[in-house]
């Protein structure tokens, strides 16, 4: 059992806290900027809440992090009452955050200067994976702190990678949402153009799932699409907040991303649908508006 506090209780942050505590039998204290979804945390899963996150830190041995951009990862790590204040000499902060790469080196440089390691691991596998506790976490560091950190990973995951050094779980995140982008454009192209055919969107999925076309994306999210039903995970404003990370660190390392941008533009005609909540599936309801 690890003494371990968890910085972020949204749909990704709430559960993976909970595996911790329930399935890992850890130690848990949590923070969350809303202390009453904190309160709604301890009196379902135990453990302990703190008021900042410099108080959740103290004395852990492990600190995990899932906020919602750069800013909040600044705030809650290096800013007033921030987690990096209190953390032990040696301890791990593991940063679960989609963020930039760019500040993952930063904090990074950050910790290990104050005598503690650092950890970047986005995951994969949206609400429904961190609820279940199968998620892909990608990571970013050294392998002498990702063998001490994998063991308390996993209690949320189903696999879990060292990538590379600081910044290379975050960049393979990337590569998560730039290839999910495209999938999910095919499948409302193709979802659309078997409807207009006057194709039985079922049978034609049954088929080709088993085929060349078959993707997570396909066999979890052709049904609600189908139905024009788009509360099912992953929001289009947060994949608009990752594919903008992908197109600033492609601009900086000189890749080509014609696809990945034009998704983007895609996803913006979404908000202005009202669709700023919809799940990323939603992208078939800009081609049938």
């Amino acid at each position: 059992m690890a003494s371990v506090a968890f910085i972020g209780l949204g749909v990704m942050g709430y559960p993976m806290a909970g595996h911790l505590k329930k399935k890992g039998g850890h130690d848990v204290t949590v923070f969350n900027r809303t202390s009453s979804r904190a309160e709604k945390w301890v009196a379902e899963f135990g453990g302990a809440s703190a008021p900042t996150p410099q108080a959740a830190a103290a004395g852990k041995d492990f600190v995990f992090c899932c906020v919602g951009n750069d800013d909040d990862l600044r705030e809650v790590t290096i800013g007033h009452a921030g987690a990096f204040r209190e953390m032990n000499k040696g301890a791990v902060f593991i940063d679960n955050t989609t963020a930039s790469a760019e500040v993952a080196r930063e904090l990074y440089e950050k910790a290990k200067a104050r005598g503690f390691d650092f950890l970047d691991a986005p995951v994969s596998g949206g609400q429904a994976g961190a609820e279940n506790g199968v998620l892909t976490v990608m990571v970013g560091g050294e392998q002498e702190v990702f063998d001490r950190a994998r063991p308390v990973i996993e209690a949320f995951a189903r696999m879990v990678g060292l990538m590379g050094p600081a910044g290379a779980g975050q960049l393979t995140k990337m590569v998560n949402q730039i290839c999910i982008a495209g999938l999910v454009q095919g499948l409302a192209e193709g979802i659309h153009f078997g409807r207009k055919a006057g194709l039985d969107i079922g049978k034609v999925v049954e088929v080709i799932s088993k085929g060349a076309a078959g993707s997570w994306q396909m066999e979890n999210r052709h049904k609600t699409m189908n139905e024009g039903k788009y509360d099912f995970g992953f929001a289009v404003d947060w994949m608009r907040k990752d594919l903008g990370i992908c197109l600033e660190e492609a601009d900086r390392n000189g890749a080509r991303l014609p696809v990945t941008a034009l998704v983007d533009q895609f996803y913006k005609e979404v908000q202005s649908m009202g669709g700023k909540r919809w799940d990323t599936s939603s992208l078939l309801a800009r081609l049938e508006k």
